[in-house]
Protein backbone atom coordinates (compact mmCIF):
# COMPACT_ATOMS: atom_id res chain seq x y z
CA UNK A 1 0.00 0.00 0.00
CA UNK A 2 1.15 3.61 -0.52
CA UNK A 3 2.59 5.27 1.96
CA UNK A 4 -0.19 7.40 3.26
CA UNK A 5 -2.60 7.07 0.90
CA UNK A 6 -5.60 6.65 2.93
CA UNK A 7 -4.99 9.42 5.20
CA UNK A 8 -7.94 12.34 4.63
CA UNK A 9 -7.01 14.95 2.90
CA UNK A 10 -3.31 13.74 1.76
CA UNK A 11 -4.59 12.32 -1.26
CA UNK A 12 -4.91 15.66 -3.12
CA UNK A 13 -1.83 17.80 -3.61
CA UNK A 14 -2.72 21.46 -4.58
CA UNK A 15 0.92 23.28 -5.32
CA UNK A 16 0.42 26.63 -4.69
CA UNK A 17 -2.19 28.82 -2.70
CA UNK A 18 -5.27 29.20 -5.47
CA UNK A 19 -5.54 33.03 -5.92
CA UNK A 20 -4.59 34.56 -8.85
CA UNK A 21 -6.53 36.16 -11.66
CA UNK A 22 -8.82 33.63 -13.71
CA UNK A 23 -8.32 30.87 -11.23
CA UNK A 24 -11.54 30.53 -9.07
CA UNK A 25 -13.44 28.57 -11.80
CA UNK A 26 -10.20 25.88 -11.18
CA UNK A 27 -11.28 26.01 -7.45
CA UNK A 28 -14.36 25.31 -7.93
CA UNK A 29 -13.82 22.45 -10.36
CA UNK A 30 -10.45 21.04 -7.91
CA UNK A 31 -13.24 21.35 -5.23
CA UNK A 32 -15.72 19.39 -7.42
CA UNK A 33 -12.96 17.05 -8.23
CA UNK A 34 -12.34 16.81 -3.91
CA UNK A 35 -15.74 15.84 -3.02
CA UNK A 36 -16.39 13.36 -6.01
CA UNK A 37 -13.45 11.69 -5.53
CA UNK A 38 -12.84 11.35 -1.34
CA UNK A 39 -13.81 7.99 -1.26
CA UNK A 40 -12.34 6.08 -4.39
CA UNK A 41 -9.16 4.72 -4.70
CA UNK A 42 -6.71 7.56 -6.48
CA UNK A 43 -4.82 10.97 -6.09
CA UNK A 44 -5.17 14.17 -7.64
CA UNK A 45 -3.04 17.38 -7.76
CA UNK A 46 -3.68 20.90 -9.24
CA UNK A 47 -1.61 22.14 -11.43
CA UNK A 48 0.69 19.83 -11.00
CA UNK A 49 2.16 16.45 -12.68
CA UNK A 50 5.34 14.67 -13.91
CA UNK A 51 5.50 16.18 -16.65
CA UNK A 52 5.79 19.95 -18.23
CA UNK A 53 4.70 20.14 -21.73
CA UNK A 54 5.89 22.99 -24.21
CA UNK A 55 3.18 25.50 -25.17
CA UNK A 56 4.38 28.13 -26.82
CA UNK A 57 7.71 29.65 -25.10
CA UNK A 58 6.37 28.17 -21.27
CA UNK A 59 6.33 25.05 -20.32
CA UNK A 60 2.58 24.02 -18.32
CA UNK A 61 1.36 21.05 -16.33
CA UNK A 62 -2.11 19.96 -16.45
CA UNK A 63 -4.49 21.86 -14.38
CA UNK A 64 -6.29 19.11 -12.39
CA UNK A 65 -4.63 15.46 -12.79
CA UNK A 66 -6.95 12.62 -11.42
CA UNK A 67 -5.09 9.05 -11.08
CA UNK A 68 -7.67 6.57 -9.87
CA UNK A 69 -7.36 2.61 -10.01
CA UNK A 70 -10.26 2.26 -12.30
CA UNK A 71 -10.38 5.34 -14.18
CA UNK A 72 -6.90 5.12 -15.02
CA UNK A 73 -5.61 8.63 -15.41
CA UNK A 74 -7.45 11.45 -16.19
CA UNK A 75 -6.20 14.52 -17.60
CA UNK A 76 -8.59 17.79 -17.41
CA UNK A 77 -7.38 21.14 -18.69
CA UNK A 78 -9.81 24.09 -17.59
CA UNK A 79 -11.00 26.97 -19.15
CA UNK A 80 -12.09 30.29 -17.21
CA UNK A 81 -14.29 31.68 -19.86
CA UNK A 82 -17.43 32.72 -20.36
CA UNK A 83 -19.45 31.81 -23.68
CA UNK A 84 -19.44 34.97 -24.96
CA UNK A 85 -15.56 34.45 -25.17
CA UNK A 86 -15.48 32.10 -27.41
CA UNK A 87 -15.75 33.39 -30.78
CA UNK A 88 -14.98 30.23 -33.22
CA UNK A 89 -14.38 26.75 -32.60
CA UNK A 90 -12.39 25.46 -35.69
CA UNK A 91 -11.34 21.72 -35.12
CA UNK A 92 -9.38 21.88 -32.13
CA UNK A 93 -8.58 25.21 -32.49
CA UNK A 94 -10.64 28.09 -30.57
CA UNK A 95 -10.72 31.27 -31.14
CA UNK A 96 -11.09 33.85 -27.69
CA UNK A 97 -12.00 37.43 -27.49
CA UNK A 98 -8.61 39.25 -26.25
CA UNK A 99 -8.73 38.49 -22.95
CA UNK A 100 -6.04 40.17 -20.43
CA UNK A 101 -5.09 36.19 -19.01
CA UNK A 102 -6.07 34.19 -22.20
CA UNK A 103 -3.92 34.15 -25.97
CA UNK A 104 -6.35 34.70 -28.85
CA UNK A 105 -6.50 31.20 -29.42
CA UNK A 106 -5.75 27.71 -27.92
CA UNK A 107 -6.26 24.02 -28.34
CA UNK A 108 -7.38 23.15 -24.70
CA UNK A 109 -7.91 19.61 -25.39
CA UNK A 110 -5.00 19.03 -27.86
CA UNK A 111 -3.08 20.49 -24.79
CA UNK A 112 -4.63 17.89 -22.29
CA UNK A 113 -4.44 15.08 -24.65
CA UNK A 114 -0.62 15.88 -25.36
CA UNK A 115 0.12 16.02 -21.58
CA UNK A 116 -1.78 12.55 -21.14
CA UNK A 117 -0.07 10.92 -23.59
CA UNK A 118 3.53 12.20 -22.02
CA UNK A 119 2.35 10.77 -18.83
CA UNK A 120 1.41 7.11 -20.87
CA UNK A 121 4.57 7.23 -22.05
CA UNK A 122 5.99 7.11 -18.66
CA UNK A 123 4.14 4.19 -18.16
CA UNK A 124 4.67 2.30 -21.20
CA UNK A 125 8.56 2.03 -19.68
CA UNK A 126 7.08 0.02 -16.93
CA UNK A 127 6.35 -3.65 -18.11
CA UNK A 128 3.60 -4.85 -16.35
CA UNK A 129 1.22 -1.57 -16.59
CA UNK A 130 2.88 -0.96 -20.48
CA UNK A 131 -0.60 -0.08 -22.77
CA UNK A 132 -2.78 -1.39 -19.23
CA UNK A 133 -3.37 1.95 -17.64
CA UNK A 134 -6.49 3.97 -18.97
CA UNK A 135 -6.47 7.70 -19.98
CA UNK A 136 -9.03 10.19 -20.36
CA UNK A 137 -7.92 13.95 -21.60
CA UNK A 138 -11.27 16.43 -20.81
CA UNK A 139 -11.73 19.97 -21.11
CA UNK A 140 -13.55 21.90 -18.53
CA UNK A 141 -15.77 24.87 -18.29
CA UNK A 142 -16.92 25.64 -15.34
CA UNK A 143 -18.72 29.15 -16.30
CA UNK A 144 -20.84 27.79 -19.13
CA UNK A 145 -23.46 25.22 -19.35
CA UNK A 146 -24.20 22.86 -21.53
CA UNK A 147 -27.23 24.84 -23.01
CA UNK A 148 -25.01 27.57 -23.75
CA UNK A 149 -22.83 25.28 -25.86
CA UNK A 150 -25.39 23.69 -27.22
CA UNK A 151 -27.07 27.63 -28.31
CA UNK A 152 -24.12 28.12 -30.13
CA UNK A 153 -24.11 25.00 -32.17
CA UNK A 154 -20.50 23.39 -30.64
CA UNK A 155 -21.72 20.15 -29.95
CA UNK A 156 -22.25 19.15 -33.62
CA UNK A 157 -18.68 19.81 -34.43
CA UNK A 158 -17.16 17.04 -35.42
CA UNK A 159 -14.14 17.97 -33.28
CA UNK A 160 -16.21 18.70 -29.96
CA UNK A 161 -14.26 17.39 -27.11
CA UNK A 162 -15.64 16.01 -23.72
CA UNK A 163 -16.48 18.62 -21.68
CA UNK A 164 -17.12 18.83 -17.95
CA UNK A 165 -20.25 22.06 -17.98
CA UNK A 166 -20.95 24.03 -14.81
CA UNK A 167 -24.26 21.20 -13.95
CA UNK A 168 -21.60 18.68 -13.80
CA UNK A 169 -19.83 19.70 -10.83
CA UNK A 170 -21.76 17.73 -8.30
CA UNK A 171 -20.31 14.63 -7.24
CA UNK A 172 -22.20 11.80 -8.63
CA UNK A 173 -22.68 13.81 -11.83
CA UNK A 174 -19.07 14.40 -12.07
CA UNK A 175 -18.32 10.84 -12.07
CA UNK A 176 -20.74 10.41 -14.15
CA UNK A 177 -19.38 12.60 -16.67
CA UNK A 178 -15.74 11.08 -16.79
CA UNK A 179 -17.00 7.58 -16.83
CA UNK A 180 -18.64 8.43 -19.94
CA UNK A 181 -16.33 10.63 -21.41
CA UNK A 182 -14.59 8.62 -24.57
CA UNK A 183 -10.83 6.44 -23.78
CA UNK A 184 -7.62 7.80 -25.31
CA UNK A 185 -6.04 4.95 -24.63
CA UNK A 186 -8.30 1.64 -23.38
CA UNK A 187 -6.86 -0.33 -20.32
CA UNK A 188 -8.00 -3.16 -17.79
CA UNK A 189 -8.64 -2.84 -14.11
CA UNK A 190 -5.36 -2.78 -12.61
CA UNK A 191 -4.20 -5.23 -9.70
CA UNK A 192 -2.60 -3.63 -6.41
CA UNK A 193 0.51 -4.97 -7.94
CA UNK A 194 0.36 -2.54 -11.24
CA UNK A 195 -1.50 0.23 -9.42
CA UNK A 196 1.00 0.54 -6.56
CA UNK A 197 3.81 0.91 -9.87
CA UNK A 198 1.60 3.53 -11.60
CA UNK A 199 1.39 5.95 -8.38
CA UNK A 200 5.26 5.81 -8.33
CA UNK A 201 5.42 6.42 -12.10
CA UNK A 202 2.78 9.75 -11.67
CA UNK A 203 5.23 10.43 -8.19
CA UNK A 204 8.41 10.26 -10.06
CA UNK A 205 9.56 7.87 -7.89
CA UNK A 206 11.60 5.97 -10.95
CA UNK A 207 13.85 8.80 -11.65
CA UNK A 208 16.23 7.68 -8.56
CA UNK A 209 16.05 3.48 -9.76
CA UNK A 210 19.32 2.34 -9.85
CA UNK A 211 20.72 -0.52 -12.27
CA UNK A 212 19.39 -3.77 -10.13
CA UNK A 213 22.14 -6.31 -9.73
CA UNK A 214 22.89 -9.65 -11.72
CA UNK A 215 21.50 -12.65 -10.35
CA UNK A 216 23.54 -15.35 -9.03
CA UNK A 217 21.61 -18.26 -7.87
CA UNK A 218 23.00 -19.58 -4.56
CA UNK A 219 20.19 -21.14 -2.76
CA UNK A 220 17.99 -24.14 -3.59
CA UNK A 221 14.66 -22.07 -4.35
CA UNK A 222 16.39 -20.01 -6.80
CA UNK A 223 16.31 -17.20 -4.86
CA UNK A 224 19.42 -15.24 -4.74
CA UNK A 225 20.84 -12.57 -2.70
CA UNK A 226 20.83 -9.95 -5.31
CA UNK A 227 17.39 -10.67 -6.12
CA UNK A 228 16.31 -10.06 -2.53
CA UNK A 229 18.13 -7.07 -2.49
CA UNK A 230 16.47 -5.82 -5.78
CA UNK A 231 13.39 -6.82 -4.54
CA UNK A 232 13.95 -4.51 -1.65
CA UNK A 233 15.40 -1.99 -3.32
CA UNK A 234 11.87 -1.70 -5.50
CA UNK A 235 10.13 -1.26 -2.35
CA UNK A 236 12.06 1.86 -1.82
CA UNK A 237 10.32 3.86 -5.10
CA UNK A 238 6.85 2.81 -3.81
CA UNK A 239 4.84 6.41 -3.70
CA UNK A 240 4.99 8.39 -0.28
CA UNK A 241 2.31 10.74 -0.36
CA UNK A 242 3.69 12.72 2.33
CA UNK A 243 6.87 13.02 0.01
CA UNK A 244 4.84 13.96 -2.79
CA UNK A 245 3.24 17.08 -1.04
CA UNK A 246 6.64 18.51 0.52
CA UNK A 247 8.57 18.09 -3.30
CA UNK A 248 5.60 19.45 -4.93
CA UNK A 249 4.19 22.05 -2.71
CA UNK A 250 5.72 25.93 -3.25
CA UNK A 251 4.50 27.66 -0.08
CA UNK A 252 4.22 31.22 -0.18
CA UNK A 253 6.10 31.97 2.99
CA UNK A 254 8.64 29.64 5.53
CA UNK A 255 8.52 25.68 5.61
CA UNK A 256 10.59 23.77 8.41
CA UNK A 257 11.07 19.98 7.16
CA UNK A 258 12.14 17.94 9.57
CA UNK A 259 13.48 14.17 9.85
CA UNK A 260 15.67 11.35 10.85
CA UNK A 261 18.99 11.32 8.54
CA UNK A 262 17.92 8.99 5.74
CA UNK A 263 14.73 10.11 5.29
CA UNK A 264 14.77 11.44 2.14
CA UNK A 265 15.27 15.05 2.76
CA UNK A 266 18.18 15.97 0.24
CA UNK A 267 15.97 14.16 -2.72
CA UNK A 268 12.88 16.28 -1.85
CA UNK A 269 14.72 19.41 -1.78
CA UNK A 270 16.42 19.24 -5.11
CA UNK A 271 13.17 17.81 -6.87
CA UNK A 272 11.50 20.81 -4.83
CA UNK A 273 13.99 23.03 -6.63
CA UNK A 274 13.40 21.50 -9.67
CA UNK A 275 9.50 21.55 -10.12
CA UNK A 276 9.97 25.46 -8.42
CA UNK A 277 12.30 25.88 -11.49
CA UNK A 278 10.34 24.97 -14.49
CA UNK A 279 6.94 26.24 -12.60
CA UNK A 280 8.80 29.87 -12.25
CA UNK A 281 11.36 29.75 -14.49
CA UNK A 282 12.11 33.81 -14.03
CA UNK A 283 12.42 33.42 -10.08
CA UNK A 284 16.00 33.25 -8.88
CA UNK A 285 16.12 30.18 -6.57
CA UNK A 286 19.06 29.55 -3.91
CA UNK A 287 19.78 25.69 -2.89
CA UNK A 288 21.95 25.91 -0.29
CA UNK A 289 23.82 22.95 1.20
CA UNK A 290 26.73 22.78 4.30
CA UNK A 291 28.78 19.80 2.88
CA UNK A 292 31.07 20.14 0.23
CA UNK A 293 31.12 16.64 -0.78
CA UNK A 294 27.17 17.23 -1.53
CA UNK A 295 28.01 19.31 -4.64
CA UNK A 296 27.97 16.30 -7.57
CA UNK A 297 25.02 14.36 -5.36
CA UNK A 298 22.91 17.31 -5.34
CA UNK A 299 23.58 18.95 -8.90
CA UNK A 300 23.10 15.31 -10.34
CA UNK A 301 19.69 14.97 -8.61
CA UNK A 302 18.50 18.49 -9.84
CA UNK A 303 19.64 17.32 -13.72
CA UNK A 304 17.68 13.73 -13.31
CA UNK A 305 14.21 15.59 -11.84
CA UNK A 306 14.47 18.39 -14.35
CA UNK A 307 15.15 16.07 -17.33
CA UNK A 308 12.32 14.11 -16.01
CA UNK A 309 9.74 16.72 -15.66
CA UNK A 310 10.55 18.12 -19.47
CA UNK A 311 10.06 14.85 -20.88
CA UNK A 312 14.15 15.26 -21.77
CA UNK A 313 14.03 18.23 -23.47
CA UNK A 314 15.78 20.03 -20.59
CA UNK A 315 18.74 19.66 -18.63
CA UNK A 316 20.41 21.12 -15.27
CA UNK A 317 24.55 20.63 -16.21
CA UNK A 318 24.92 21.88 -19.39
CA UNK A 319 22.05 24.79 -19.21
CA UNK A 320 23.53 28.06 -18.61
CA UNK A 321 20.14 29.33 -18.10
CA UNK A 322 18.91 27.16 -15.99
CA UNK A 323 22.18 27.40 -13.99
CA UNK A 324 21.93 31.23 -13.77
CA UNK A 325 18.23 31.29 -11.96
CA UNK A 326 18.14 27.93 -9.81
CA UNK A 327 21.55 28.29 -7.79
CA UNK A 328 23.07 25.39 -6.17
CA UNK A 329 25.73 26.71 -3.24
CA UNK A 330 27.69 25.29 -0.85
CA UNK A 331 26.64 27.48 2.12
CA UNK A 332 29.92 29.58 2.58
CA UNK A 333 32.02 28.99 -1.01
CA UNK A 334 35.74 29.11 -1.87
CA UNK A 335 37.68 31.39 -4.84
CA UNK A 336 37.02 28.81 -7.24
CA UNK A 337 33.35 28.26 -6.60
CA UNK A 338 30.33 30.09 -5.64
CA UNK A 339 28.96 29.71 -2.60
CA UNK A 340 25.61 31.67 -0.57
CA UNK A 341 27.65 33.98 1.50
CA UNK A 342 30.07 34.61 -1.25
CA UNK A 343 27.15 35.41 -3.66
CA UNK A 344 26.11 38.17 -1.13
CA UNK A 345 28.62 39.44 -0.52
CA UNK A 346 29.07 40.23 -4.27
CA UNK A 347 25.64 41.47 -4.74
CA UNK A 348 26.36 43.66 -1.87
CA UNK A 349 29.25 44.86 -3.57
CA UNK A 350 30.86 43.71 -0.19
CA UNK A 351 34.43 41.67 -0.18
CA UNK A 352 33.66 38.22 0.76
CA UNK A 353 36.24 37.28 3.74
CA UNK A 354 37.46 33.85 4.15
CA UNK A 355 38.51 31.21 7.22
CA UNK A 356 41.44 32.81 8.50
CA UNK A 357 39.43 36.24 8.47
CA UNK A 358 37.50 34.56 11.80
CA UNK A 359 38.86 33.49 14.95
CA UNK A 360 35.96 30.86 15.30
CA UNK A 361 37.76 27.43 14.19
CA UNK A 362 34.04 25.14 14.09
CA UNK A 363 32.99 25.78 10.38
CA UNK A 364 28.97 26.61 11.26
CA UNK A 365 30.19 29.55 14.02
CA UNK A 366 32.86 30.92 11.52
CA UNK A 367 30.67 31.32 8.80
CA UNK A 368 28.03 32.56 11.46
CA UNK A 369 30.79 34.84 12.59
CA UNK A 370 31.46 36.41 9.33
CA UNK A 371 27.27 36.61 8.21
CA UNK A 372 26.87 39.00 11.42
CA UNK A 373 30.06 40.99 10.38
CA UNK A 374 28.99 41.38 6.98
CA UNK A 375 24.67 42.64 8.15
CA UNK A 376 26.41 45.26 10.47
CA UNK A 377 27.84 46.71 7.29
CA UNK A 378 25.50 46.69 5.28
CA UNK A 379 21.54 46.15 4.97
CA UNK A 380 21.28 43.16 2.43
CA UNK A 381 19.94 43.50 -0.86
CA UNK A 382 16.86 40.80 -1.69
CA UNK A 383 18.25 38.91 -4.31
CA UNK A 384 16.45 35.68 -4.12
CA UNK A 385 12.74 34.49 -4.60
CA UNK A 386 13.10 31.19 -2.70
CA UNK A 387 16.12 29.64 -0.66
CA UNK A 388 15.95 26.17 0.37
CA UNK A 389 18.75 25.26 2.76
CA UNK A 390 19.83 21.32 2.90
CA UNK A 391 21.57 19.96 6.68
CA UNK A 392 20.11 23.21 8.45
CA UNK A 393 21.14 21.54 11.46
CA UNK A 394 24.69 22.81 10.77
CA UNK A 395 23.85 26.43 10.07
CA UNK A 396 23.29 26.58 13.82
CA UNK A 397 25.70 28.20 15.86
CA UNK A 398 25.48 28.03 19.85
CA UNK A 399 27.36 30.63 20.80
CA UNK A 400 25.24 33.96 21.65
CA UNK A 401 28.14 35.97 20.67
CA UNK A 402 27.59 35.30 17.34
CA UNK A 403 23.56 35.64 17.41
CA UNK A 404 23.02 38.53 15.01
CA UNK A 405 20.61 40.71 17.72
CA UNK A 406 18.54 38.09 18.70
CA UNK A 407 18.71 35.80 15.50
CA UNK A 408 20.76 32.78 14.36
CA UNK A 409 23.01 34.77 12.00
CA UNK A 410 22.84 32.58 8.86
CA UNK A 411 19.40 32.09 9.15
CA UNK A 412 18.86 36.24 9.26
CA UNK A 413 21.09 36.67 6.32
CA UNK A 414 18.95 33.55 4.08
CA UNK A 415 16.23 35.21 5.19
CA UNK A 416 17.02 38.77 4.57
CA UNK A 417 18.21 37.75 0.92
CA UNK A 418 14.97 36.99 0.19
CA UNK A 419 12.30 39.34 -1.82
CA UNK A 420 8.67 39.27 -0.14
CA UNK A 421 6.18 36.51 -1.63
CA UNK A 422 3.33 38.84 -1.04
CA UNK A 423 4.01 42.90 -0.88
CA UNK A 424 1.38 43.19 1.08
CA UNK A 425 2.68 40.47 4.00
CA UNK A 426 6.25 41.50 3.67
CA UNK A 427 7.33 39.03 6.09
CA UNK A 428 6.38 36.26 4.29
CA UNK A 429 9.31 35.06 2.51
CA UNK A 430 10.17 31.30 0.77
CA UNK A 431 12.71 30.19 3.37
CA UNK A 432 12.47 26.82 3.09
CA UNK A 433 14.96 24.47 5.94
CA UNK A 434 15.54 20.67 6.02
CA UNK A 435 16.71 19.56 9.72
CA UNK A 436 18.11 16.44 10.76
CA UNK A 437 15.87 15.21 13.65
CA UNK A 438 18.18 13.83 16.55
CA UNK A 439 21.40 13.32 14.77
CA UNK A 440 22.99 12.82 18.04
CA UNK A 441 22.07 13.02 21.42
CA UNK A 442 23.61 16.43 22.20
CA UNK A 443 21.61 17.98 19.57
CA UNK A 444 18.13 16.44 20.26
CA UNK A 445 16.85 19.89 20.38
CA UNK A 446 14.85 21.75 17.22
CA UNK A 447 15.47 25.36 17.10
CA UNK A 448 11.95 27.67 17.07
CA UNK A 449 11.07 30.16 14.90
CA UNK A 450 12.00 32.72 17.20
CA UNK A 451 15.25 31.13 18.21
CA UNK A 452 16.06 31.67 14.38
CA UNK A 453 14.49 34.47 13.58
CA UNK A 454 13.82 36.80 16.56
CA UNK A 455 10.70 37.46 18.77
CA UNK A 456 9.72 39.85 15.74
CA UNK A 457 9.02 36.65 13.92
CA UNK A 458 8.50 34.39 16.41
CA UNK A 459 4.96 33.34 14.86
CA UNK A 460 6.05 32.47 11.46
CA UNK A 461 5.47 29.12 11.55
CA UNK A 462 3.26 29.01 14.84
CA UNK A 463 0.45 31.26 13.72
CA UNK A 464 -1.79 28.67 11.87
CA UNK A 465 -0.52 25.47 10.74
CA UNK A 466 -1.15 25.54 6.91
CA UNK A 467 -0.85 28.31 4.51
CA UNK A 468 -4.06 28.18 2.23
CA UNK A 469 -4.52 25.61 0.06
CA UNK A 470 -3.64 22.58 3.04
CA UNK A 471 0.38 23.54 2.69
CA UNK A 472 1.97 22.55 6.21
CA UNK A 473 4.35 25.22 7.44
CA UNK A 474 6.08 22.60 9.25
CA UNK A 475 6.25 18.27 8.05
CA UNK A 476 8.14 15.97 10.29
CA UNK A 477 9.14 13.01 7.85
CA UNK A 478 8.52 9.20 9.96
CA UNK A 479 10.13 7.58 7.53
CA UNK A 480 13.79 5.86 7.09
CA UNK A 481 14.97 4.54 4.02
CA UNK A 482 18.98 4.44 4.35
CA UNK A 483 18.65 2.41 7.67
CA UNK A 484 16.18 -0.81 9.08
CA UNK A 485 14.09 0.13 11.88
CA UNK A 486 15.59 -2.67 14.03
CA UNK A 487 18.65 -1.13 13.67
CA UNK A 488 17.84 2.93 14.63
CA UNK A 489 15.69 1.24 17.51
CA UNK A 490 18.82 -0.58 18.90
CA UNK A 491 21.06 2.61 17.90
CA UNK A 492 18.69 4.46 19.71
CA UNK A 493 17.92 2.31 23.12
CA UNK A 494 22.00 1.95 23.23
CA UNK A 495 23.16 5.47 23.19
CA UNK A 496 20.73 6.83 25.60
CA UNK A 497 21.07 4.15 27.97
CA UNK A 498 17.41 3.09 27.66
CA UNK A 499 18.15 -0.20 29.64
CA UNK A 500 20.44 1.35 32.56
CA UNK A 501 19.96 0.54 36.08
CA UNK A 502 20.49 3.76 37.07
CA UNK A 503 18.48 5.11 34.40
CA UNK A 504 18.53 5.99 30.89
CA UNK A 505 21.44 8.89 30.26
CA UNK A 506 19.99 11.18 27.92
CA UNK A 507 17.44 11.65 25.59
CA UNK A 508 13.88 11.95 24.85
CA UNK A 509 11.53 12.39 27.59
CA UNK A 510 8.19 13.67 26.01
CA UNK A 511 5.56 11.62 23.70
CA UNK A 512 5.71 14.50 21.47
CA UNK A 513 9.87 14.39 20.99
CA UNK A 514 9.88 10.34 20.69
CA UNK A 515 6.71 10.65 17.40
CA UNK A 516 8.75 13.20 15.81
CA UNK A 517 11.43 10.96 15.07
CA UNK A 518 9.04 8.48 14.16
CA UNK A 519 7.88 6.32 16.83
CA UNK A 520 4.20 5.47 18.36
CA UNK A 521 4.26 5.50 22.06
CA UNK A 522 2.01 3.94 24.67
CA UNK A 523 1.30 5.35 27.88
CA UNK A 524 2.45 8.75 29.98
CA UNK A 525 5.52 9.73 31.03
CA UNK A 526 4.91 10.20 34.72
CA UNK A 527 7.26 8.93 37.00
CA UNK A 528 6.45 5.32 37.94
CA UNK A 529 4.46 4.61 34.44
CA UNK A 530 5.73 1.60 31.71
CA UNK A 531 5.68 3.50 28.68
CA UNK A 532 6.40 1.42 25.34
CA UNK A 533 7.74 3.06 22.36
CA UNK A 534 7.19 0.95 18.79
CA UNK A 535 9.09 1.91 15.35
Amino acid sequence: MPVGINEKGRKFIETEPIGQDGEHCEQRLWDACKRAFADRECIGSLRHSPIFSKTGECRKEPDVLIVDKEFGIVVIEVKCITIKQIESVNGHLWQYQNQNFYDQEGSPYKQAESQLYSLLGYCDREEIIRRQVRGRAIVALPFISEKEWQEKGFERLPSCPPIIFKEHLGAKSLISKIEQSPLVQSGKNLDDEQWELLLAVVGGTPVLRKTLSKSITVAQDNKTRSSVINQLRERLYELDLQQQHISLEIPPGAQRIRGIAGSGKTVLLCQKAANMHLKHPDWDIALVFFTRSLYDQIEDLVDKWIRHYSCGELDYKSNVQAQSKLRILHAWGAKNRAGFYRLICKENDEYPLGVSDTEYKQPNEGLADLSKRLMKETALKPIFDAVLIDEGQDLVADPIELNYEDKQAIYWMAYQSLRPSDPEQPEQRRLIWAYDEAQSLDTLKIPTAKELFGEELSQLLSRGRQYKGGINKSEVMHRCYRTPGEILTAAHAIGMGLLRPNGMLSGLTTKAEWESIGYEVQGAFREGQEITVTN
